[in-house]
């Protein structure tokens, strides 16, 4: 048995319109098939992987195991650099720039409307 490579990330949210829209504006994924699931939610796409999979959640927003979690963050490797940073600044979204010249990348660090943290990973020579 071997790993490949991560296949999703899953998240439970009370603002599923709003992250559904988030999701599309900032980072340009796209709302496509998701499978007849007895619950509302949203598939966001990365051409042709799901590559978020938002679960619309009642109540609550901590009432069972997800409670503990302890995930900091997921990432995405993209190109572009000059014209995601000018997405984040027309939508006057917070962000952090972070170099890493050792492993030639410039991390943005952001945050979707629920405070999930995300950073997308862009080649520091582009």
């Amino acid at each position: 048995m071997k790993i490949g490579q991560l296949d999703h990330v899953n998240l439970r949210t009370n603002k599923l319109e709003e992250m559904v829209a988030w999701y599309s504006n900032i980072l340009g994924l796209k709302d496509g098939p998701r499978p007849d699931f007895p619950f509302p939610g949203a598939w966001m796409y990365a051409g042709s992987t799901a590559a978020v999979h938002l679960v619309a959640a009642g109540g609550d927003e901590s009432v069972g195991s997800e409670s503990d979690l302890k995930l900091e963050h997921f990432a995405f490797s993209a190109t572009g650099s000059a014209e995601f940073v000018a997405r984040l600044q027309e939508n006057g979204e917070k962000f952090h720039r972070n170099e890493l010249a050792s492993i030639n990348i410039v991390q943005f660090n952001i945050w979707d409307p629920d405070g999930n943290h995300i950073h997308v990973d862009f080649p520091l020579d582009e």
